[in-house]
């Protein structure tokens, strides 16, 4: 008996930059009746894709924020289902985007592109699905593009992710002539025709294709055969087996994260996209099929299965914010239970209750008025004042849920204001940002007193500037592009440090001894004193004491990171210790220590992939090479090369256009941060050099 949430599907679209994302989530708009006419990424109608509703996203024709909208489907044999879908950037400097949906969704489409394959932003989307668990389908689009090649990208998806990706479709025809694909579920060929390939016809499987469709399916099997003995035994009995049997199995394969079936077509020529809904039904997982956890504050943050079940407790989970011109819309996961309109929900990070007065369905930039939102569902609350990762609930229950990961900003971008009278605009621009986009900050640089606004990359940070511009009216002046160093420590060392001031009346005393550790990253604290030689009371302060040092290193003046401090032991006064005493001890002991334990600076290194026609191979290396640039591997197909690099954040300004300007404009380059890596000796003296000028 079917179950009320059976034929719902939680999924995001998520892949490279320029994998066609937008445009397939436009096909299948269309297909589904949510739109009544297709509209291009980069179209001449001046429209634009619908998920790319802002300005900024129609004239760079890239998608900025994630989007949601909803839309139902049925297959051929009458199974509907109704899908909430998300398309995400992808773009690595707005990857927070595809972090916060993946934290929500149930199941994935990772799209690739016929002729580039598996590419830099692949892999870290491939990551983040993995980071939470969740089950994917892969669809190779463009294969109606000059040298596109669905088996090289379906062998990448094995070799480069790791994954168990196995076909479902071979195309028919190839690049120029596609013209549909082979079902090797069915073994049925299947052709898409009319002005937005509406027009599917049933065909008989191309003698051309025949061999090809025949290796593929045994392969099919074969895999499934690893999951099913029922499977196994009829391909052993070369007896038939049910498509019904094969669907069941590849569902449960693909929900346990062990199988990743392969689709294929082209969404811009209207090829397979169709096919590719059907799979969304048939193998992605229903709420019921993935297990959702939260921590009951009340028990010790103990682990609760949350049940996809109306009529439980209500648990909600908010993924993204979005100030409107009336107020802050709230992007929702239903995880457990119903929020009704005019009933009272409670924030698990402050026990603040807000009544919801508007609940709505968000198709991009429209949405529509619900009454009411169950298990499972993705809505928005209009009106409550809450951040990113907020958890949700009736208030008889406090449940917390995990937040997402947030990757360190790698970027900084010192801003001013041309006119003092718009100071209240970029108040509330910056407030806002950071509030929606957790890899985002603001702090105020205290010795010259300008903002210093931070991100993942120059893009992101353009984009932030660009939409002050148009939509706070906000005139500012930029300063270059900084890069977001660290310190940090080599070795252990010891700190005895007594802090001691006498004036009239009581006097400050606070004593601290222990050790200062280099570690992984963050900062960690440990006290193990006993006897109390500092009495707990004032144990707290000296933590305190302790982090505040971690703002500011002793450097350069940047965060410092990977430290631990062991305090060990210490002493006190009856009268002259206070909270203020021992934060002033820790301070003196961390500068005492700091200078010690070999201070170092830390550069963020990107991880950098160019795809360039293989005549410049040579050159583009080279300039690597000058840039302080370790090639990591390069891979050659036909006439392009994928030089893959670890570079310096600091070189790594203006490269885009000094890349063109070395390939005659036809290589393109990504790059997402790798990892922190200590500076080089004359760096780091410059670096050093430059800072205590600036302080004189």
């Amino acid at each position: 008996m079917a179950r009320p949430l059976d034929n719902l599907r939680n999924i995001g679209i998520s892949a490279h930059i320029d994998s066609g994302k937008t445009t397939l989530t436009e096909r299948i708009l269309f297909y589904t009746g949510r739109i009544h006419a297709i509209h291009e990424v980069r179209g001449k109608d001046g429209v634009g894709a619908t998920m790319d509703h802002m300005e900024l996203e129609k004239e760079k024709g890239i998608t900025i924020t994630s989007a949601c909208t909803f839309c139902e489907w049925e297959t051929s044999d009458n199974l509907p289902t109704e899908i909430n879908i998300i398309d995400t950037p992808g773009h690595v400097d707005f990857t927070i985007e595809v972090e916060r949906s993946l934290r929500v969704l149930d199941g994935a489409i990772l799209v690739l592109c016929g002729t580039s394959g598996v590419q830099s932003q692949s892999i870290t989307v491939d990551r983040q699905m993995k980071r939470y668990g969740v089950p994917r389908v892969a669809f190779i689009n463009k294969l109606d593009n000059t040298g596109s090649n669905p088996f090289i990208v379906a062998g990448q998806l094995r070799d480069k992710l790791g994954l168990n990706a196995v076909m479902y479709q071979v195309p028919i025809g190839a690049e120029g002539t596609l013209q549909g694909v082979v079902d090797l579920v069915s073994m049925k060929g299947y052709t898409f025709s009319g002005d937005n390939g509406e027009n599917i016809a049933e065909v008989e499987i191309p003698a051309e294709e025949a061999d090809k469709a025949a290796e593929k399916r045994e392969e099919l099997i074969d895999a499934l055969s690893d999951f099913s003995d029922e499977i196994a035994e009829l391909a052993i009995m070369e007896e038939e087996i049910p498509e019904d049997l094969i669907r069941k199995v590849t569902r449960e394969a693909t929900i346990s994260l062990e199988l990743v079936p392969v689709f294929m077509g082209s969404a811009y020529k209207n090829v397979g996209v169709q096919k590719l809904l059907d799979a969304v039904n048939y193998y992605l997982p229903s709420p019921y099929d993935v297990e959702n956890k939260a921590f009951d504050l009340d028990n010790d943050e103990a682990e609760v299965v949350l049940e996809s079940d109306a009529s439980k407790p209500f648990v909600g989970y908010i993924f993204k914010l979005e100030d409107g011109a009336y107020g802050q819309l709230s992007y929702m996961r239903v995880y457990q239970g119903t929020l009704a309109k005019g009933t009272t929900m409670f924030n698990m990070s402050n026990g603040k209750k807000h009544n919801v007065g508007r609940l709505m369905r968000v198709h991009s930039s429209d949405s529509e008025d619900i009454t009411e939102a169950k298990a499972g569902d993705i809505v928005a609350v209009f009106g409550i004042d809450c951040a990113s990762g907020t958890t949700f609930t009736d208030g008889k229950h406090s449940l917390n849920m995990t937040s997402m990961f947030v990757p360190n900003a790698v970027i900084d971008m010192k801003i001013e204001l041309v006119d003092r009278k718009a100071s209240a605009n970029l108040s509330k621009a910056l407030n806002r940002f950071q509030k929606e986009d957790p890899t985002f900050r603001v702090r105020l640089d205290e010795e010259s007193g300008e903002t210093v606004i931070s991100g993942m990359g120059e893009l992101h940070l353009e984009i932030y500037i660009e939409r002050m511009r148009r939509e706070y009216k906000v005139d500012l002046e930029v300063g270059q592009p900084q890069v977001a160093y660290r310190e940090s420590v080599a070795q252990e060392a010891a700190f005895n440090y007594t802090h001691k001031k006498q004036t009239g009346g009581s006097g400050q005393f606070g004593k601290v001894m222990g050790k200062m550790i280099p570690i992984e990253e963050g900062f960690e604290f440990e006290s193990v004193i006993s006897g109390g030689n500092i009495p707990k009371e004032y144990i707290p302060a000296c933590e305190k004491g302790f982090a505040g040092c971690m703002k500011e290193g002793r450097l350069i003046g940047f965060p410092v990171v990977g430290i631990k401090i062991l305090l060990e032991d210490g002493s006190y006064h009856a009268v002259d210790s206070s909270d203020m005493a021992f934060q002033q001890a820790a301070r003196g002991a961390f500068r005492e220590a700091y200078a010690q334990a070999k201070p170092s600076i830390l550069e963020p290194i990107m991880k950098v992939e160019i795809q360039t026609p293989t005549e410049f191979q040579g050159t583009v290396m080279g300039n690597l090479n000058s840039r302080r640039g370790i090639i990591v591997g390069t891979t050659e197909d036909v006439a392009q090369t994928t030089i893959v690099a670890d570079v310096p954040l600091s070189e790594m300004f203006g490269y885009v256009g000094e890349l063109r300007s070395m390939t005659q404009g036809k290589a393109e380059f990504t790059m997402e941060f790798s990892k922190y890596t200590t500076v080089p000796k004359s760096l780091s003296d410059q670096l050093i050099k430059e800072y205590e000028e600036s302080k004189k």
